[in-house]
């Protein structure tokens, strides 16, 4: 049973940063192609960033490209997802999605990953 865990999230404001943490356990997360997913008040649940399992390629929306990034620490099976520059529109719950057998170039549509986490809040304050 893998288990997918993130923490991270909070209140912050315009153009501040925050790191979200990805925590797997059950099996590596190099055997897991890993993504980020968020969802705004309202709205539909957005692909946002993905980081493939095989060479560790990284794909990110346009929404976020350029402010935020993706890493891995192996030794941790711990994902990151650093996020600089934050605006209001960033404001969501971010979910963290793990699947063996995903492929990245889905990621903004295709939102079928076998394990999730319950998500973690991040509020942009005025």
């Amino acid at each position: 049973q893998v288990r997918v865990v993130e923490s991270g999230g909070g209140l912050v404001q315009p153009g501040g940063s925050l790191t979200l943490s990805c925590a797997v356990s059950g099996r590596t997360s190099d055997s897991n192609t890993i993504a980020w997913f968020r969802q705004a008040p309202g709205k539909e649940r957005e692909g946002i960033s993905c980081m493939a399992k095989d060479y560790g390629t990284v794909y990110y929306a346009h929404s976020v490209e350029g402010r935020f990034a993706i890493s891995k620490d192996s030794a941790k099976n711990t994902v990151y997802l650093q996020m600089d520059d934050l605006q209001p529109e960033d404001t969501g719950v971010y979910y963290c999605a793990a699947d063996p057998d995903y492929y990245c170039t889905a990621f903004t549509t295709y939102f079928g990953m076998d394990y999730w986490g319950k998500g973690t809040q991040v509020t942009l304050s005025s």
